[in-house]
């Protein structure tokens, strides 16, 4: 027998949530196949198999909290290609396929092995209209009670992919009234409305959620955080993304946006004003002399924060390409331990969401924050006196008062205001 055990979560993380068995007992496994969901409360990752065989036994079910190295089950190594077994065996193990091949419309051992070939999708299953969702898919589905029939794929053959199931509950997508996976079952605790629909649902907080809550009342308990305004006018980035976009994608295959902007802004100020950019660690004040730029995204599990690193050594394609993929893989689940530590300063777009103003919680132990919002006209004065609708953004930047005054505060979201609305101040650094 060989141990399925809980490997190594990342640098300060000992605990994790087993979230879904992608095999049960009995099925055959390939080397390297994905075989169980764990959910930290940073990332969910999966845990593959240690070698080919058949799951001989699961210890821990779905929901239970495991330690690093715990063992979860058990593979009988070999057992799919033991072809002296005893005919009684063969012909229980080919029952037990046939009857979960029936139930649960779920590939058999030969189908497996092609799916970790490459041959066909890896482990993909079938929901009740037939589609084939990926485990991470269905979890995704099935947590948020979507009718997958109706959520159109943009994968190959049509699949669904996790991108999909987001830009459709973006756009408002409705939700059935479904059963969840176990270990986020729900459980009614009122009758049902006049649709048969539950009137209450208790659902249990995800180990991500209750980590994202924690460190969000940390920082209100541990930090002074105040909040300073300003608002800056997009005409003059907005015109340059114009008349340059089509030349900036065809040279870096990648599009010039908001953010990359935003983040060579909050490094030159950062460099003015390096307050910003440090950290209290006791009764001592930590500088950082790099600039690593967290950059908040949002994905069905809750709110993430992956690091541009170095962003001051980066080009505004190179920005733009990381942010890119970190906000790719974030959504997707792929995002690492190591793509979310070590930033010194973050930002923030609630704007994304059509949020007009907000004050931004700390990503302690940063000192500082920038929220972006929505880009909106506004009437507004010009210096010769007249009135005209220009794109306004309002600019919120939240900061330890234990260590950043006001002056600090007001002159780096001021440096911000200019590097936007004079974008030459980027390319010359000042």
């Amino acid at each position: 027998m060989t141990e399925i055990k809980v490997p190594t979560l990342g640098e300060s993380v000992t605990e994790a949530t087993v979230a879904q068995w992608l095999k049960k007992e009995g099925d055959a496994v390939a080397a390297d196949e994905p075989i169980v969901e764990l959910e930290t409360d940073k990332v969910t990752l999966e845990v593959n198999a240690p070698e080919s065989g058949v799951i001989a036994k699961i210890t821990v079910a779905e929901g239970g909290n495991v330690e690093v190295g715990a063992v979860l089950g058990e593979i009988e190594a070999g057992a799919a290609a033991n072809d002296g077994g005893s005919k009684q065996k063969d012909s229980k193990e080919n029952a037990q396929k046939e009857n979960a091949k029936a139930a649960n419309n779920t590939p058999d051992s030969k189908k497996a092995e092609d799916e970790v070939s490459g041959d066909v999708p890896s482990d993909k299953q079938h929901d009740e209209a037939g589609q084939q969702l990926s485990p991470a898919v269905r979890k995704m589905v099935a947590d948020n009670n979507l009718d997958a029939s109706q959520i159109k794929g943009s994968g190959k053959d049509g699949r669904i992919t996790k991108g999909d199931v987001i830009d459709y509950m973006d756009n408002g997508g409705a939700s059935k009234p479904a059963g969840q996976t176990p270990a986020y079952q729900a459980v009614n605790t009122h009758p049902v409305d006049a649709h048969g629909a539950p009137r209450e649902e208790r659902v249990r907080m995800t180990r991500l959620r209750k980590r994202i809550s924690e460190r969000l009342k940390e920082a209100q308990n541990t930090a002074a955080i105040l909040t300073t305004f300003n608002e800056v006018d997009m005409t003059a980035i907005m015109e340059l993304r114009k008349q340059y976009q089509d030349v900036f994608v065809k040279k870096h295959d990648v599009k010039l946006g908001f953010m990359s902007f935003f983040v060579k802004a909050a490094v030159n100020a950062l460099k003015e004003i390096p307050e910003l950019n440090a950290e209290i660690d006791g009764d001592e004040i930590v500088y950082k002399n790099f600039y690593n730029i967290g950059v908040a995204v949002s994905t069905p599990q809750g709110l993430v924060v992956p690091v541009v690193r170095d962003a001051d050594a980066k080009n505004m394609a190179e920005i733009e390409k990381n942010i890119v993929e970190l906000g790719t893989r974030a959504r997707d689940g792929k995002i690492t331990m190591d793509d979310m530590q070590g930033g010194t300063f973050t930002v923030t777009n609630g704007g994304i969401f059509g949020s007009l103003l907000s004050t931004p919680i700390l990503n302690t132990p940063q000192t500082a924050i920038l929220g972006m919002h929505k880009i909106q006209q506004r009437p507004m004065v010009m210096p010769d006196g007249s009135i005209e609708a220009r794109p306004m953004m309002y600019l919120a930047m939240s900061y330890d008062h234990r260590l950043i005054d006001g002056r600090e505060a007001v002159t780096f979201l001021v440096r911000i205001k200019e590097a936007l609305e004079d974008p030459q101040r980027l390319v010359l650094d000042i």
